[in-house]
């Protein structure tokens, strides 16, 4: 009788285990995720270490694990920062959208132009000790607010780095979205492997959750945490 009742035990807290599994892959699939920044095509707004949060249902429902619509949801927003699949070889990236259906998109030496307007950069003034990758700090770099309509946010450029600084006027055709790296000269982006289908987007993150510092020891990075995307 004990050795019954120890087995109904153990099958019962598996049953919880795997039901408890199930619901968090549930979460994680449909609803929200979190994710690692592993590159600094996104610098400065995000850096390497950061763990952003990711909201499956912003942009609708689908499938889990593949690009079909359940119910489409909001339309995604100039200035939303997107994960996404790649057109080119499937890869989960993410970047700022820049170009919504319809845009005429141009780049002039690093300037944006959007619908045959210049976007204005102001300058920003170089970031707290800390604040970037060391790699990254000590190249020549500057830091610029462009001012998006309605989102402004930080760029950097490194002048010294060869990149694509010219492209356009591209007409962003319907369903699709014109995605760039906040890093511009370190970003592979739609520069080189074109637009983005509806159908790719994954989530709109929104924040960083957490940050370590690969630099110090992967220390945690305080003052990043909670840090909103918008």
């Amino acid at each position: 009788m004990k050795l019954l009742a120890k087995s109904l035990k153990v099958a019962q807290d598996n049953k919880r285990f795997l039901i408890g599994m199930s619901l968090l892959f549930a979460f994680r699939a449909c609803i929200a995720d979190w994710a690692v920044v592993p590159s600094g095509s996104m610098n400065p707004t995000l850096i390497e270490g950061d763990f952003i949060l990711m909201n499956r249902l912003a942009y609708g429902v689908r499938v889990p694990a593949t690009t079909v619509w359940l119910k489409r949801g909001n339309e995604p927003r100039r200035g939303d920062v997107v994960v996404f699949s790649s057109p080119e070889d499937g890869t989960k990236l993410v970047k700022r959208l820049i170009g919504l259906p319809g845009d005429v998109v141009e780049m002039r030496g690093e300037a944006l132009y959007i619908n045959h307007r210049r976007l204005a950069y102001t300058p920003l003034p170089d970031v707290a000790p800390g604040a970037l990758p060391q790699a990254t700090a000590a190249q020549p770099h500057d830091l610029w607010t462009e001012a998006l309509p309605d989102r402004p946010h930080p760029v950097m450029v490194l002048p010294e780095v060869a990149a694509l600084r010219n492209f356009g006027p591209i007409v962003v055709p319907a369903d699709h979205y014109l995605m760039l790296g906040d890093n511009r000269d370190n970003s592979r982006d739609s520069r080189y492997f074109g637009l983005v289908p509806r159908q790719n987007l994954i989530a709109r993150a929104s924040h960083v959750a957490m940050s370590f510092d690969p630099d110090r020891g992967y220390l945690p990075r305080l003052a990043r945490i909670g840090r909103p995307l918008d």
